[in-house]
């Protein structure tokens, strides 16, 4: 009996301390901040709430415009060639979180959705339309903007339903429910975007399993959500394929 509880009272403190761990630690697992690249670009930067965020510019003066929003650990900027190529007659606007791409601050769930709002209102009176891209972590915010700003058109690549299914999918012992601070809940948000979506999917995603970008596929509208499949592509290399930009420039 002894043992037994020897036993039971190691598994809690384990429980508790990886708990703690996750609890204080959660960012970390969610953001990777990338450092300032070195481009040909102009960049804009605007004060936001005391910080100051690196918008990199291209093809500036168009009538129509393109917001991008990038992954967990996205040097934005790199897409600046195949955008260039494939959008020659938008304005593009690569969002450095805070924190990314030598922008200042933190990020964090609330502090991207008020960023790109606020961004939104700044961009969208010097353009005849403005639409969305967002791309892994980046479509929970360009859904969140979606939902609470008119756009042109979204486009969602390689979405998820929320942060925080995946979080309680990965550690099913824990309440993430409870524990998460960014839980990026797009599913709750798909009701109030009205604008005509495309979803691109990677064939072989293992950052991002099927089982979450089609819970939330699904509760789109099905005539105002166009999905696609890119075969033989994982999470990070899907910008490898012409298909890819064939399906962003047609759609745009």
């Amino acid at each position: 009996m002894r043992f037994f509880w020897i036993v039971i009272r190691s598994m809690a403190v384990s429980y508790i301390i990886i708990g703690a761990y996750l609890f204080t630690f959660q960012r970390d697992l969610i953001y990777f901040p990338t450092a300032e690249e070195n481009h040909p670009y102009y960049t804009e930067k605007m004060a936001i709430d005391g910080e100051i965020l690196n918008i990199v510019t291209l093809n500036r003066g168009k009538s129509d415009a393109i917001l991008y929003f990038g992954g967990v650990g996205e040097p934005v900027v790199k897409n600046g060639p195949d955008f260039t190529k494939t959008f020659p007659h938008h304005t593009i606007y690569f969002v450095n979180y805070r924190g990314y791409g030598g922008s200042s601050g933190a990020p964090s769930e609330h502090a991207l959705y008020s960023d790109a709002a606020d961004i939104y209102d700044r961009v969208a009176p010097r353009h005849e339309s403005l639409s969305v891209i967002g791309r892994s972590l980046g479509t929970g915010v360009a859904t969140y903007l979606a939902s609470m700003k008119p756009i042109a058109k979204l486009v969602l690549i390689t979405p998820y339903d929320s942060v925080e299914h995946i979080a309680q999918d990965s550690y099913p012992i824990f309440p993430m429910w409870l524990i998460l601070k960014d839980k990026f809940n797009s599913l709750a948000q798909v009701r109030k975007v009205t604008a005509a979506t495309l979803v691109i999917l990677a064939e072989h995603d293992l950052m991002i399993p099927a089982k979450y970008s089609s819970h939330l596929i699904r509760a789109f509208p099905t005539a105002q959500v166009m999905v696609e499949t890119i075969k033989g592509t994982g999470h990070n290399n899907l910008h490898e394929k012409a298909r890819y930009h064939s399906l962003l420039g047609n759609f745009l």
